[in-house]
Order: structure tokens, then C-alpha cells, then sequence
């Protein structure tokens, strides 16, 4: 067994001790393999092993992927985007994790020629260093949203503060919930609000408690080049 085939083990586990605890469906959780920082050839090698989402974070290095990997792939971008920069990527990803400004959202629009699925980031944590709506911004800025043809608002997203401190990493995903939930009871047409993108590498687990559909797990799955493995 290889070393990625481990840790694609390890966190299928995971995964599903974690769905176990809160009587969730494994199938309601879908792994995005974060290709950011490794090559084509890792990443080529997280496809064959049937990890088929894909998140980068730059349009340089979604690109560059796409160029080397033609098919086969499930692309998700996840980083923060430039207006300037939203032309580049729009046709060729599948999901946006980063909507939070008017800006992007009005050069989606012009752009894409289907709706793309789109989470609005929430910055619940309130730290300067996250980007993203306040949780009190986010029903105004989506409703906003509805004359935007070419955008379907499918969930929230957040990231967690990089703390020990595991109840208060819980605190951040219960409330992204609690905020979509009630979001979702309004039954917006163009934002259906089902999805919920949050938990990386040191807290997925505590996510699918939460209720996380989409978790982003970088190097825990698919290792760093330093490592000279596959």
C-alpha cells in the first residue's frame, strides 16, 4: 500500500466514525483533495485513487492542473478571487467556495454561460486575518443575489481558527449551520442552501459533526512534495 493510499484510508475512517457518531450518511460527504501546493503528478495520482473533486486556490495553479489533467476531475476553487481575475476561471471549475463581494458576483454573471454552483463565505470566527461575509451581512447579500441568472447559491462556507481549542472550533461550525438553516427556511429559488463547506486537514472531523457536506483536506490526504512520495 502506498503512502497516499494510507492516508486516503486513514481519513475514509475518519469519516466515517465521524457520520457514525451523529447517525450521518457517509455519502453526504463529499472529500476535496486541496492540489494547491502539489504537482500535476501528485495530483494525477489523488484522481486515480477515485478522489475526483479538486480544490485550488489560485487561477495560475488551477490552470496549469487543468492543462495536465484534461478529464476526469471535479474542480472546486477555493481560494479568494479578483474581479479581475473571475474570467479566467469561470468556465472551468465546477464550484466556487469564495463568493462574498457584489464585484465577483456581477463578473460571474457577465461571464459564465451556465449557473455555477456557489458557496458565500462567511467569516463566523469575526478574525481580520479570514476573508468573508460577517454572519449578520450574509441574508442580505444573498438575497442581493436573486436577479443574478448565472449564479446558484448551494451553501455557506467558513474556515475555523487555527486553535486547540476544539469547542471552540465546534462554536464556528454549529453557528455557520444554525446560520444556514435559517437561511434555507426562506426558500430563496436562486439559493437553495443545502451545503455546507467547512473543516480542513486538523478539523473535518468536527465539521461532518457539525454537518459539513463538502470538507477541503489538503496535506493530511495528499501529502507534500518534500516527502518523495506518492
Amino acid at each position: 500500500m502506498t503512502p497516499l493510499q494510507q492516508r486516503i484510508n486513514t481519513i475514509e475512517e475518519s469519516i466515517s466514525q465521524a457520520c457514525e457518531r451523529v447517525g450521518r450518511d457517509r455519502d453526504e460527504v463529499t472529500v476535496i483533495a486541496v492540489t494547491k501546493q502539489v504537482s500535476e503528478v501528485r495530483t494525477q495520482n489523488v484522481l486515480d485513487q477515485g478522489i475526483i473533486h479538486l480544490g485550488e486556490n489560485r487561477p495560475e495553479g488551477l490552470l496549469a492542473k487543468q492543462h495536465a489533467i484534461p478529464q476526469g476531475a471535479v474542480w472546486h476553487f477555493i481560494g479568494n478571487v479578483q474581479s479581475r481575475k473571475v474570467k479566467e476561471i469561470i468556465e472551468r471549475i465546477d464550484y466556487l467556495h469564495s463568493l462574498d463581494r457584489l464585484s465577483i458576483a456581477k463578473e460571474i454573471q457577465k461571464r459564465a454561460v451556465e449557473p455555477i454552483d456557489c458557496f458565500v463565505q462567511v467569516n463566523v470566527s469575526g478574525e481580520d486575518s479570514k476573508s468573508g461575509l460577517s454572519p449578520t451581512q450574509t441574508q442580505s447579500f444573498i438575497e442581493s443575489l436573486s436577479g443574478y441568472d448565472k449564479i446558484r447559491v448551494i451553501g455557506l462556507m467558513t474556515m475555523a481558527p487555527l486553535t486547540e481549542d476544539q469547542d471552540e472550533i465546534r462554536k464556528v461550525f454549529r453557528d455557520l449551520r444554525e446560520l444556514r438553516d435559517g437561511l434555507a427556511a426562506k426558500h430563496m429559488q436562486h439559493a437553495p442552501l443545502t451545503k455546507l463547506s467547512m473543516g480542513m486537514s486538523n478539523d473535518y472531523s468536527i465539521a461532518i459533526e457539525e454537518g459539513a457536506t463538502h470538507v477541503r483536506i489538503g496535506t493530511a490526504l495528499v501529502g507534500s512534495e518534500s516527502e518523495g512520495d506518492e
